[in-house]
């Protein structure tokens, strides 16, 4: 993931640790009928709720351009990827998989092209990615060394269908996270209310636990 841009293992271990420590907050805020500490667990519910729309938005947007970069990809477009270590292991795995060769064509390999671009007969006329085939074999360009046949298709247009499943997931992620924020804003102020007007009607009436109030 981190290979093509995306947080490292790091990041999601800070997130996590921060949806329990917001996550205690709220339970310890519920259980001891605390003001303040509603107000600051409401606090991060807001936060929190703007900040998930927000990505939420961000990601779309960052959606559709890499799906248009990847879709047109160029050779030029390709040369910042295959210059990074990372990202070539992770196409040599998806050249395997997925039956295709190059990000935009075999040339992103220069005059080596890798055993993963061998296309394997047999499995021609089925399309799509994975295991279900590939689209075609040719000739490896003349002037490389490699295999004799490899795949016809380039790896950018599979990667479309990777990249849009992945985004598809973080999006539902964020906007979750948000809508859930939204519940436990409202959860909070409600407690809120119903604190301050037990407060209001103790004085005139006997104190009734909030729990039963």
């Amino acid at each position: 993931m981190s290979a093509v841009g995306a947080p490292g293992l790091g990041w999601v271990w800070v997130f996590a640790i921060g949806v329990l420590v917001v996550s205690s907050l709220g339970i310890y805020a519920g259980i001891s009928e605390k003001e303040l500490a509603l107000k600051i667990f409401a606090g991060f519910m807001a936060a929190g709720m703007v900040i998930m729309l927000i990505f939420g938005i961000v990601v779309v947007v960052m959606r559709n351009k890499v799906r248009d970069g990847f879709s047109g990809a160029s050779a030029e477009a390709a040369e910042p990827f295959m210059a990074e270590e990372g990202f070539r292991a992770v196409l040599q795995q998806m050249q395997e998989s997925a039956h295709c060769c190059g990000l935009a064509s075999a040339g992103d390999w220069g005059d080596d092209i890798p055993s993963s671009c061998a296309c394997r007969p047999g499995l021609d006329g089925f399309g799509g990615f994975g295991s279900f085939g590939h689209t075609g074999c040719k000739a490896r360009p003349q002037g490389t060394t490699g295999p004799d046949r490899i795949y016809q298709q380039a790896c950018g247009e599979v990667l479309v269908t990777y990249v849009d499943y992945f985004f598809n997931i973080a999006i539902g992620f964020l906007f979750g996270f948000a809508v859930t924020a939204l519940l436990g804003l409202l959860v909070s102020l409600l407690m809120l209310h119903q604190i301050r007007r037990h407060d209001r009607g103790a004085a005139s009436a006997s104190p009734v636990p909030m729990k039963t109030y």
